[in-house]
């Protein structure tokens, strides 16, 4: 109904686009992106498997070398689960507001 009112309007398709469509799917496209960033910043197995240096090696494999068959440093463990986890929680702080609104119109009766 809105892109119909919008034709009706004169406008365009790209402005139907980017006036309409696009701030409506904001939510979605905030959740995607944080839940794609958490999937591929917190890959394991496919960096393992695929990369051949250990200066290439990303956090969570770097973070298992903490890890021995005898011992475990659990303080560097910890701290550098932290420091891996940091720009997790400042994407999802950036993107808050997108999901309580997703929330706020999802709850909308009519």
């Amino acid at each position: 109904e809105l892109e119909d009112a919008a034709k009706i309007d004169g406008c365009s398709l790209f402005g139907i686009y980017f006036r309409i469509v696009l701030p409506l799917s904001k939510p979605a496209l905030a959740t995607l992106t944080t839940f794609t960033f958490m999937g591929s910043w917190m890959s394991f197995m496919w960096p393992l498997i695929v990369l051949n240096s250990e200066h290439k090696y990303t956090l969570p494999i770097g973070l298992q070398y903490f890890k021995s068959l005898h011992s475990t440093d659990w303080t560097l463990l910890m701290a550098g689960s932290v420091m891996a986890l940091l720009p997790i929680l400042i994407v999802f702080v950036f993107a808050q507001r997108y999901f309580v609104e997703g929330i706020k119109l999802s709850g909308i009766k009519g």
